[in-house]
């Protein structure tokens, strides 16, 4: 059964920047282990399945090379982006995704921002194992966790970029993401930042990632309150690099960015 598919570079308007993701646009449902081994195939850090439900809406899951996921923002950006393109959803029309997180929604706006409607995912102050020092080899000004993932904040933006962390150890943590954050410099030119990031999920196959909105669904909330604003702007350094607006509304978040579609194709599956 043939599959279209379509990779979109999303929290980006560049082509080959940003987070890259492969939409798959099912008009009937598959096996997930089907939908794995595509994932596989992609070699992405997400492939996104959307559905059409008869009740109205999409189903949406994601996979990485190896596990399905619970939430990813940038493989949801790519999904609606995608819609929006291939005239599934009309550009005034909001799309609503039913995935393992609840209902997501996606909005765009009249400059080309797409907005998603994300929970919050709030962390909190953690003593982190000692495996977690030596995996990213530098002083780490605070440590929080969330169900998933580690938050790390450094103190400086060159100590953010210059880690190189041991990916091995970070794949035996007991949180199987960790996003590492600092305030952006403004020396640097990046000034229009509030902070910057980065994220590593090797546990997931994953082991650098481009550009993580789920991440932002922690780095909104946690630097709303050192800051003191609840809308703020994102860059996450990666060697590809893009950008996420967030707003934290409490229990949920606004994630905002742009997408661009660089490939089309069909799956012999």
């Amino acid at each position: 059964m043939p599959i279209k598919f379509t990779t979109v570079d999303a929290f980006t308007d560049k082509p080959f920047r940003g987070n890259p993701a492969a939409v798959c646009l099912l008009e009937k449902a598959i096996d997930q282990r089907l939908m794995q081994a595509i994932a596989l195939e992609m070699n992405l850090s997400e492939t996104a399945f959307v559905l059409p439900e008869d009740a109205g809406g999409w189903r949406l899951r994601w996979f990485t090379p190896e596990a399905e996921v619970r939430l990813c923002g940038h493989a949801t950006l790519a999904a609606a982006h995608a819609l929006y393109e291939q005239g599934q959803v009309a550009l005034n029309d909001i799309v609503f995704f039913h995935t393992a997180s609840g209902l997501l929604s996606c909005a765009r706006q009249e400059d080309g921002d797409i907005e998603m409607d994300f929970p919050a995912i709030p962390v909190a102050p953690t003593v982190a194992p000692m495996e977690l020092f030596a995996a990213l080899g530098a002083p780490l000004a605070y440590v929080g966790a969330s169900e998933s993932n580690y938050l790390v904040e450094v103190e400086h933006e060159e100590t953010l970029r210059a880690i190189q962390p041991d990916f091995r150890l970070l794949s035996k943590l007991p949180k199987w993401g960790t996003i590492v954050t600092c305030r952006a410099a403004p020396q640097q030119g990046e000034s229009d930042h509030d902070f910057v990031s980065r994220f590593f999920a090797p546990a997931k196959g994953v082991g650098e990632d481009p550009v993580t909105g789920s991440a932002h669904c922690s780095l909104g909330p946690y630097w709303s309150e050192k800051l003191g604003k609840t809308k703020l702007i994102g860059f996450q350094a990666s060697k590809r690099g893009g950008i996420v607006r967030v707003e934290s509304r409490g229990e949920r978040v606004t994630l905002g960015g742009r997408a661009v579609t660089v490939m089309h194709g069909v799956i012999e599956a």
